[in-house]
């Protein structure tokens, strides 16, 4: 795998700002943000190459067939192109890699989580044309094709295989041992699959102590989103102290509890609690 360096300060500072600016913007484009994660975990990307990797996605649009039908013509048309002649899939071993959740390096090595594949499906899908969508089964995304009395659902994870209703009810019952909500198949929101994606390169940080850096920025990037988990904050403040910046530490830690007060107290105490705990630690 290529080594991954993070940009600078300045250049971190500017893609956060951007990174806030698109997620607020009225129409979010979820391949800007994206590459904006992108950017941010490789210092190597630059205006140049996030500018590659959008007209790569113009161009895998561009040899898809002009309106090949409904939905399912749609599903065989990009499953045929992408997974077939392109060669975008998944593999166990993508799950170890931090590129793996990074569109730039997607699209570079066509392989990917099945988030980030499912990205590139959407985003050439929905270049040419085709009524498409993210859906966010628990603990594997998908892609969803036409209205919900025609969806149609391929998996990109594996070279766009169209699921049946069975397959998705496997999906599900596997990740979470519970079965098949229909409101599971609702096209995903672009900031929730943002969300989804940082959640990803987050777990993937979790599993490397060395790489807490990493950690952080996705959970800084996580509270620029205009919906996120009240949470973040306290899971922020955690990682400054594993950090050993226990005074930050302790200031999120306070700030955390007193959102957390005005419905339960005694967690709040709690939390107040290892805030002091964290300041002591600079005795």
């Amino acid at each position: 795998m290529r080594p991954l360096h993070p940009p600078g300060p300045e250049r971190s500072a500017a893609w956060r700002r951007r990174f806030g600016d698109e997620a607020r913007a009225e129409r979010p484009d979820l391949s800007a943000l994206c590459l904006l994660v992108g950017a941010q975990a490789d210092g190597g990307l630059d205006e140049a190459g996030m500018d590659a990797a959008q007209i790569e996605l113009d161009r895998l649009a561009g040899e898809l067939p002009f309106g090949p039908g409904g939905p399912r013509s749609w599903a065989a048309a990009l499953a045929e192109h992408l997974g077939g002649r392109c060669g975008f899939r998944g593999t166990p071993g993508d799950y170890q890699r931090l590129d793996s959740s990074l569109l730039h390096e997607v699209l570079r090595r066509r392989r990917g989580l099945p988030i980030l594949l499912s990205v590139v499906w959407m985003e050439v899908a929905r270049r040419a044309g085709a009524p498409v969508y993210g859906v966010a089964l628990p603990g594997h995304f998908v892609v969803g094709f036409g209205p919900p009395e025609q969806q149609v659902l391929v998996d990109p994870f594996d070279g766009g295989r169209v699921l049946t209703g069975t397959d998705a009810e496997l999906l599900v019952a596997g990740a979470t041992g519970a079965p098949l909500d229909p409101s599971m198949l609702s096209p995903a929101d672009p900031l929730d699959v943002v969300l989804r994606i940082l959640n990803n390169v987050r777990a993937w940080a979790a599993a490397r102590p060395e790489q807490s850096d990493v950690a952080l920025w996705a959970v800084d990037f996580s509270l620029l989103l205009p919906s996120h988990p009240a949470r973040l904050r306290y899971d922020r403040a955690q990682l400054l102290v594993e950090r050993g910046d226990f005074l930050a530490g302790a200031t999120e830690l306070d700030a955390y509890a007193e959102v957390v007060a005005a419905v339960d107290s005694s967690a709040a105490d709690r939390v107040r609690r290892q805030a002091q705990a964290a300041r002591a630690m600079l005795n």
